[in-house]
């Protein structure tokens, strides 16, 4: 039976990915993917994506904004149209997305089933129920907009769906996940992402199966008018009885925008860039014989590698993962293009080499997060601050480009950011 992995706050946030990231963003979620699939099989990645500080981490490391509800949109955006031309090779499709996409999902799982041979029809009826459940028979105050629907060849899926709360401006995500499955209707999600905002209605757990029978009980033997009269007549503020659902651990993604100390195990990041140090001129020089590959491509290759081999638990600190493209919105640091793009140039070499039976190179990647882990428990270095300011001090050097625009020369700092002359 699958259980709830967790809770998290995210922050309800507006705005749009802009094209230059959107695109790269496909890239390398694409990339990701392979990757994993090569190395653990599609339905690891499926796991992965019902895992909700893992999901986080993955959107984190592609440049979105690191603790936002716009990572869910975008990383299930980036999927659908970096994974569509892979579909023959891997076998997985991603369907539906926010607001209208999300009403077109069940169309979506027929079409798939008619042309792979599953039951389209199953699917889509599964898609319907899970909405519901998450929109009608948990009543915790979030209105569904967003319904992503991942499922294989074979019919195993994962759905991650996304609720907001405008008044709290806040967000709360869902993760299903078929594997271990046996019923709708007694905790059936793998995650729930949101912080606890008083009691919530919950007749999706299987401690309410008395409550569901007595209701249809009651509706038949009552009628509805009957039932809305007894409400009425109930005593006006009476005390309800505490839950008994336990606590669940849960990642609380803050409102502040700059990512702090608080929010990154520094040990681990530690480890990575020491590990990076260390492995860089090793590996990826012999092995990937790239001179533009340098040192700054291989601390952000060390996070990528952490999200494709590393296990459940190293996904605690998702802001982390943020250090190694940084974010759309300055945040922790303007998102450093020429880094991003020999990194998927990297994975993607990697990958296409793996395909043919030559594994080099993501051995190599492999070895990075091994490294990682072996240098955790002594790995020194600077502050967070000096590492973010280390990284606003070469921005320009790397294209460093956020949604106000590229970051300005050193001697023109003072300029407005505007009379910056484009790039591409």
């Amino acid at each position: 039976m699958v259980q709830r992995a967790g809770s998290a706050d995210l922050p309800l946030h507006g705005g749009r990915v802009p094209r230059w990231l959107g695109d790269r963003m496909t890239r390398l979620g694409a990339v990701i993917t392979q990757a994993i699939v090569i190395e653990y099989g599609r339905e690891e990645f499926l796991r992965r994506l019902a895992h909700p500080f893992w999901f986080q981490s993955f959107g984190c490391v592609m440049g979105m904004d690191w603790h936002s509800s716009g990572i869910t949109t975008s990383v299930i955006g980036a999927l659908k149209r970096g994974l569509a031309p892979l579909t023959a090779e891997l076998g997985i499709h991603v369907c539906g997305g926010r607001g209208r996409n999300s009403r077109q999902t069940p169309d979506e799982l027929i079409a798939i089933g008619d042309r792979v041979g599953i039951d389209g029809s199953r699917l889509a009826t599964t898609s319907r129920l899970v909405a519901k459940i998450d929109s009608a028979a948990v009543q915790d105050g979030f209105d569904l907009y967003l319904h992503g629907f991942i499922v294989t060849d074979d019919g195993k899926w994962v759905v991650v769906q996304q609720g907001m709360n405008g008044e709290k401006r806040q967000a709360r995500r869902y993760h299903w996940l078929s594997e271990g499955m046996t019923s709708f209707v007694d905790c059936p999600h793998a995650a729930i992402e949101g912080r606890g905002q008083g009691e919530i209605v919950n007749l999706a757990d299987r401690r309410a199966d008395t409550s569901r029978k007595s209701q249809l009980d009651l509706l038949a033997s009552l009628g509805p008018d009957r039932i809305v009269r007894e409400m009425v007549a109930i005593e006006p503020g009476r005390k309800t009885q505490p839950s008994a659902q336990p606590l669940l651990p849960h990642l609380i993604m803050p409102a502040h925008h700059d990512v702090r100390e608080e929010n990154v195990n520094m040990k681990r990041l530690h480890a990575a860039l020491a590990a990076a140090a260390d492995r860089g001129p090793e590996d990826f020089e012999r092995l990937l014989l790239v001179p533009g590959v340098g040192a700054r491509t291989v601390k952000a290759l060390a996070m990528v590698a952490e999200v494709v081999h590393g296990a459940p638990c190293r996904f605690s600190d998702p802001a982390r993962f943020s250090l190694a493209h940084g974010g759309k919105d300055r945040h922790p640091f303007p998102v450093p293009l020429k880094v991003y793009d020999e990194t998927i140039r990297v994975m993607k070499s990697a990958v296409s080499k793996a395909r043919l039976g030559r594994e080099e190179e993501l051995l190599a990647l492999k070895r990075l997060d091994d490294q990682a882990r072996q240098l955790e428990k002594y790995a020194t270095g600077p502050d967070l601050k000096e590492i973010v300011a280390g990284e606003f001090r070469r921005s320009s050097d790397w294209d460093g480009r956020s949604v106000f625009g590229w970051e300005p020369r050193p001697e023109a700092s003072c300029a407005p950011r505007s009379s910056v002359p484009s790039r591409a």
